[in-house]
């Protein structure tokens, strides 16, 4: 059974995108490094000709996995997102209650994470622990460095 994963709008263009850039552009690449590798001779003993296969092959299973993945994505409907508690796609506004830092993250699908942008993936630590949490709930969360306490201090949604 196909693993559903849900995106954003962004999210699942941005990845509809990449498949195309790799069908088109990634295949005419490789297509351009074999032949330049077949005219330098004798196949049997070139090692250019054998990598430039073998990256024909590794990209080829990065479109079949990209599109096997885009088969399987859905579009998650922001306006059906319940801002009671911390689900998929909400903006989350959590305090550490150890040092009393805060911050903010979104929470996306495990392909959309992207830390620098603020989002964590649902799967992660982080976000499994915040998951169906409550303002004002505080929830311990074990992470590779021990563990934390944050307690939660705003929901919103991805797009306010």
């Amino acid at each position: 059974m196909a693993k559903i994963s849900y995106y954003t709008e962004e999210g699942l263009n941005k990845l509809k995108n990449e498949l195309n850039d790799m069908k088109t552009k990634g295949r005419t690449e490789i297509a351009r490094q074999i032949a330049e590798a077949r005219d330098k001779g004798d196949l049997s003993e070139n090692a250019e000709y054998d990598a430039a296969k073998d990256a024909q092959g590794m990209h080829e299973m990065k479109i079949a996995k990209l599109e096997e993945i885009l088969s399987n994505a859905r579009v998650i409907d922001e306006s059906s997102i319940d801002n009671s508690q911390v689900s998929v796609l909400s903006k989350v506004k959590i305090k550490n209650r150890k040092n009393g830092m805060e911050v903010t993250y979104t929470l996306v699908s495990e392909e959309e994470a992207d830390l620098k942008a603020g989002k964590i993936s649902v799967g992660s630590p982080i976000g499994k622990g915040l998951l169906g949490k409550k303002v004002g709930e505080t929830t311990e969360i074990k992470v590779p460095a021990g563990m934390m306490e944050f307690e939660v201090l705003d929901i919103s949604r991805f797009s306010e």
